[in-house]
């Protein structure tokens, strides 16, 4: 009995992983940040020296619904998310919805400056695309000294939090779904 159940979770795991079309990239052994370099303040991770963490040159399909993970981040300057928005070279109040993507919903910076509708919560929201959260590379001074993002990321303001509703106390993670606005 256990053999087959084994074998129905392994076969659903691999036909979503099919569906969603996106295999890792490669992996990125971290290494320890100098002292004060990697900035926690939204509960962001520092990378662990001898710790591999998997990349990704891809995101699942965008749909008129898709699945994601909601992370929170600072686009202010000495905010968790490091240097300036990649989309306009601008730092973002927290006060403004705007958003990073995973690298392959990112798409070269094609998504830069437009809109998405993010749902959660029992709220939709609508923010700006103004960074890409990378899933290729991570553990570097340009990258905070944070892990790679994974695929599935839509790494948002607080001001985005704040329209889903959320309880402060509840900020961090949360499934969504998102698309094109």
């Amino acid at each position: 009995m256990q053999t087959l159940v084994l074998t129905i979770l392994v076969a659903s795991y691999c036909t979503e992983a099919r569906l969603q079309g996106c295999k890792p990239s490669g992996r990125i052994e971290g290494r320890t940040p100098p002292p004060g370099q990697c900035n926690q303040e939204n509960y962001s991770d520092c990378c662990k020296k001898g710790k591999f963490y998997t990349t990704y040159k891809c995101s699942p399909p965008v749909s008129g619904s898709t699945k994601a993970v909601l992370t929170l981040n600072s686009f202010e300057e000495g905010g968790d998310g490091g240097g300036p928005s990649e989309c306009d070279n601008k730092y973002h109040s927290d006060e403004t919805p705007v958003v990073a993507l995973s690298t392959g919903w990112y798409s070269g910076g094609s998504r830069c400056l437009n809109n998405v509708k993010i749902s959660g919560n029992g709220r939709t929201v609508t923010a700006m695309v103004v960074d890409e959260c990378d899933s290729t590379m991570g553990c570097d001074e340009d990258h905070d000294y944070q892990p790679p993002c994974p695929n599935n990321i839509v790494d948002a303001s607080k001001a985005v939090w704040e329209a889903l509703g959320v309880p402060e106390d509840d900020w961090g993670q949360l499934d969504i779904t998102w698309s094109d606005a």
